[in-house]
């Protein structure tokens, strides 16, 4: 609430000076959080919102370590993009993993049935073995957010399927998070493909093939989307090595999990 800064305000006030003389390159997790805050209570007049999108720009990474000992390297990938679970508005700031060292199926069996939603990726991302993996002080910044995805199931059956919303601390992006527009045969045959949230900041203008290669979202490996392969009740989509966001997997393949999440 802005109401109640009485006579915490002046650290505060002293904490945003010190982060607009800080490269973003050597925030903190706290200074992160801190920044995200800023912008969720201010937005762009937040003196920190251009500092924040300069590093989303020149995609400035920052890595931390997880629990298993790797390192986990992420960007910024959207600001003010993210609608809050508690409905206070908008996440300051959506992160995105570029290292692709955790990895795993969507679900034991080879279908999309129940989408996202009833992901057994999903249920390990927001508690079980992949949260796990996360640092106790990351876990105490992230904030849960509406994520938009076809629930039900892919294939022509469902090709006009409602997108409905899940609450979620880490998750996947979807397609239509990725690239501009939805690829013409998918757009009009499976008009969900469109509709499960908008292309994030980062990617305007630099993901623009909607099927083909694009630099800025190749990570060198395979890695999930929530969103399911739209003629087929047995795959997930997934980003392909060389940054093509339409290739596909079996729901019980492996892929690289590069979650997303929200301070």
């Amino acid at each position: 609430g802005g109401g109640n800064a009485g006579g915490g305000g002046g650290g505060a006030d002293s904490r945003i000076d010190e982060l607009k003389e800080k490269d973003p390159a050597d925030w903190t997790l706290d200074n992160q959080k801190a920044v995200a805050e800023d912008i969720e209570k201010k937005g762009n007049s937040s003196e920190l919102y251009s500092k924040a999108k300069d590093a989303m720009d020149a995609g400035t990474t920052w890595s931390m370590q997880l629990t298993d000992g790797s390192t986990l390297t992420y960007k910024i990938i959207g600001i003010e993009h993210d609608d809050l679970s508690d409905g206070s508005g908008k996440a300051g700031l959506t992160f995105l993993t570029t290292s692709t060292n955790i990895g795993t199926g969507m679900n034991a069996t080879a279908t999309n049935v129940g989408g996202w939603e009833k992901s057994e990726l999903r249920a390990k991302m927001n508690a079980g073995e992949i949260w796990n993996l996360m640092p106790s002080e990351f876990q105490s910044k992230v904030k849960s957010v509406e994520k938009l995805s076809n629930n039900v199931g892919g294939g022509d059956e469902n090709k006009n399927a409602a997108v409905t919303a899940t609450s979620d601390r880490l998750f996947l992006l979807s397609y239509s998070e990725i690239v501009p527009t939805s690829c013409s045969r998918w757009a009009s045959d499976y008009p969900w493909t469109s509709t499960e949230g908008t292309q994030y900041e980062a990617f305007k203008g630099k993901v623009t093939n909607n099927c083909g290669a694009n630099p800025v979202i190749a990570f060198g490996d395979h890695w999930w989307m929530r969103s399911l392969f739209p003629p087929n009740s047995a795959l997930f989509i997934s980003v392909g090595s060389l940054g093509d966001p339409s290739e596909a997997d079996p729901a019980s393949g492996w892929g690289c999990v590069c979650p997303a999440w929200c301070f």
